[in-house]
């Protein structure tokens, strides 16, 4: 009797994680659909300083016979749109509330917690992608890659996105403080103007250009204009593929020591 529940017991053991990922999953997505107007605050901004950075620089850009204002600013508001698109606040939620500390007395397994809620990201980090894409196509802005390039910006949107969202997540793990989380979130507007979002590094000050060349955004901004104006180029991708990697280890290792550390205080 033993022996033939044995291969069942250890079938369900195998299954158990991605039982525990699939229901914290599904959790974050419902909480995620249930915030709509977070969602349409996350799109706004971006918007806005597209507008705004287009309005103003297109015209003298077109009398200097620059680049298409446009399709440039364009990958900078898809990463303003997807990063800081993260779980990270309802995780401060979380344990205040006290279901933190439920879950952690349950089976549940503890990196299964931090993957769900990437899962969750990323569905709304694609979905924040695709809007912003869609704004592009609407003033005729297309990608010279094609289809295959769109699924790519998605991608690199998505990597991004993620490897940044490692930082909020260790950040909220760490302090379980929304006053900080407030502020936590934006630390990215000065990151992001540390870089190309402007103009190329060529047309910068010495000193800016320097900051911009050790900014790994700005190696993710080159892949996505690539993509947008340029064509395929591997090594743009190799460099946006390493920076994403340099940001998002750390930030991930970060955030599963402070979500174990946590847990193990509960």
């Amino acid at each position: 009797m033993n022996e033939r529940s044995e291969p069942g017991a250890l079938a369900a053991r195998r299954r158990s994680f991605r039982w525990d990922l699939t229901a914290i999953a599904v959790r974050a997505v419902r909480q995620a659909w249930r915030e709509p107007a977070v969602f349409g605050q996350q799109l706004f901004v971006p918007l806005f300083f597209f507008a705004v950075l287009v309005g103003s620089l297109e015209p003298l850009a077109a009398r200097l016979g620059l680049h298409d204002v446009r399709a440039f600013q364009l990958p900078v508001a898809i990463l303003i749109a997807v990063t800081g698109a993260t779980r990270a606040i309802a995780v401060v939620t979380d344990i205040t509330s006290g279901y933190f500390d439920r879950l952690v007395l349950s089976p549940v397994r503890r990196p299964a917690l931090l993957l769900g809620l990437m899962v969750a990201d990323a569905g709304v980090v694609v979905l924040a992608t695709l809007c912003v894409l869609a704004l592009g196509f609407a003033l005729g802005i297309r990608p010279v890659t094609g289809a295959a390039g769109i699924v790519v910006i998605v991608v690199i949107a998505s990597g991004w996105a993620l490897a940044y969202g490692g930082i909020l997540y260790a950040i909220a793990f760490r302090t379980a403080n929304a006053a900080i989380m407030a502020q936590a979130f934006l630390l990215f507007f000065p990151f992001v103007f540390l870089t190309t979002v402007v103009v190329p590094r060529q047309f910068m000050t010495t000193w800016l250009a320097s900051i911009a060349s050790i900014n790994p955004l700005t190696y993710v901004l080159a892949a996505l204009r690539d993509l947008i104006t340029a064509g395929w180029r591997p090594r743009s991708l190799a460099e946006c593929l390493i920076a994403i990697v340099a940001v998002g280890v750390p930030a991930y290792a970060m955030a599963l020591s402070a979500l174990l550390g946590r847990a193990a205080r509960t």
